[in-house]
């Protein structure tokens, strides 16, 4: 059967949607051999996660910007060649230095194809089967999710974990190839627009101080590096509320649903992105479990969720969407309170129980969450309010893995992470459940706040 051009269109965004999410997810369980490896403390090793999301949430804003003013497909093209070059350099990788350097390109690859394929599908496709197009890009998402736990354990486990690396290139490939020779023309709409260097340079480095401070706050320097990134990123909102073309509408969070919903998925990541390196530590460090069995462990949250969003997606057009975000929320607190007593003698039947509650609470929160977000706002604000949601999601995820890496170097100094202190590794994990399980109960109030308040489409831009 001959593909048409939409078709090329919609089999790239689903790949490239597909192993953005793989490495990201999946890399935890190279975590320990990684360590191992390069002889890396704890520290260190909680970085290895870490850095690629912050780059994310840096680069995220300025991808979508560029993307519009000078092509969807040639920042899409740009960011596969940079995750190639990237993917290669991992495998290749010879120190600590040169892995995490390689795990920064690969953040700013991966920034840029978030942006491009969803935005290309968006672009390409007819309205009448964009809806269909887009479900098969998030599909690729879920399906990364579910998968790549199982799929990395048994790369890792059979063939080290450089095979990680090596496994996502031809697919890269075969997308860089199909984009340039199958999929003709290109989509800009903010070409006239100038490009905000000054908001994203005040965004990059404040972000970045604050979340790299945060992971050191014990230290002066921490405490300092969140001090100016938070100046940084409040001068930052101050500067967009004037400028002309500004790289994000501050005017947006003068509606209260559009708020709140965006301060509980902050929240939610903030709270439950962590939990999987703590179960891989568990199994791996505690129970001395190899990546391949913890793998096939871990794939019980991603599964249970991929089946509950679409459905949850359904339900929020009849139940009112912060009420469902508000319910997934208390589901996922549960998992937290379980997790606080997580020790070498905890039932593994407890664990899988409180995996399936997460995978039911994130599964019923994440799409009416965002059901929430993008209708608080005009038709023609969508880009920003999806940019915001993104932002929330990368900022959480990476300030969780940031609390995981704080509470580890209070609790074990600079001890490199094994079983010979499987002691202190299951008192740092509880310890940041049960900071979570408060950040949890936050998510519930701030997902109820905004009920009562009325869409607002009278925002000055």
């Amino acid at each position: 059967m001959k593909m048409d051009s939409e078709t090329y269109v919609v089999f790239v965004a689903f790949i490239t949607s597909f192993f953005a999410v793989f490495l990201s997810a999946g890399i935890v369980l190279g975590v320990p051999s990684i360590a191992n490896d390069f002889g890396m403390n704890n520290i260190i090793q909680n970085w290895i996660p870490t850095i690629a999301l912050l780059v994310i949430a840096v680069f995220t804003l300025p991808a979508g910007q560029i993307s519009g003013k000078y092509g969807v497909k040639k920042s899409l093209i740009a960011g596969l060649i940079i995750f190639i070059i990237a993917s290669v350099g991992g495998a290749l990788s010879f120190s600590t230095e040169s892995f995490l350097f390689f795990r920064v390109l690969q953040g700013i690859g991966i920034a840029f194809l978030n942006v491009s394929a969803m935005a290309m599908v968006v672009q390409a496709i007819k309205p009448q089967n964009r809806g269909k197009a887009l479900g098969y890009t998030v599909t690729g998402i879920y399906l990364a999710g579910s998968l790549s736990p199982v799929f990395c354990g048994f790369l890792v486990y059979n063939f080290g974990w450089r095979s990680m690396f090596y496994f996502v290139l031809p697919f890269l490939v075969l997308c860089l190839i199909l984009i340039m020779i199958k999929i003709p023309g290109e989509w800009k709409t903010y070409e006239n627009s100038k490009i905000d260097s000054i908001g994203y340079v005040l965004y990059g480095i404040g972000i970045l101080l604050f979340i790299y401070g945060f992971t050191n706050l014990m230290n002066t320097m921490g405490i300092i590096s969140v001090a100016i990134g938070t100046i940084l990123l409040l001068i930052f909102a101050y500067y967009e509320l004037k400028a002309k073309s500004p790289a994000f509408n501050m005017h947006l969070f003068k509606n209260m649903k559009f708020t709140s919903s965006n301060i509980a998925a902050l929240c939610s990541y903030l709270a439950i992105a962590a939990i999987t390196t703590i179960l891989n530590y568990h199994f791996q460090y505690v129970r001395g479990w190899n990546a391949q069995l913890s793998g096939l462990i871990l794939i019980i949250t991603p599964i249970i969720m991929a089946i509950m969003a679409p459905n949850a997606g359904k339900l929020s057009d009849k139940i009112h969407p912060q009420k469902l975000a508000a319910l997934g929320m208390g589901i996922a607190t549960v998992t937290l309170l379980i997790l606080i007593f997580l020790d070498a003698n905890t039932p593994l039947y407890l664990i899988v129980i409180a995996m399936i509650l997460q995978g039911i609470g994130m599964g019923l929160f994440t799409t009416p969450n965002t059901n929430a977000i993008m209708s608080s706002v005009p038709p023609n604000e969508t880009p920003n309010a999806s940019a915001a949601q993104s932002a929330m999601r990368t900022i959480g995820q990476t300030m969780s893995l940031g609390l995981l890496t704080l509470v580890f170097a209070w609790m074990m100094g600079s001890l490199k992470l094994s079983s010979e202190y499987a002691a202190l590794i299951v008192q740092s994990s509880q310890l940041v459940c049960l900071i979570c399980t408060i950040i949890c109960i936050i998510a519930i109030f701030a997902s109820l706040v905004g009920i009562k308040s009325k869409d607002s489409f009278n925002l000055e831009r």
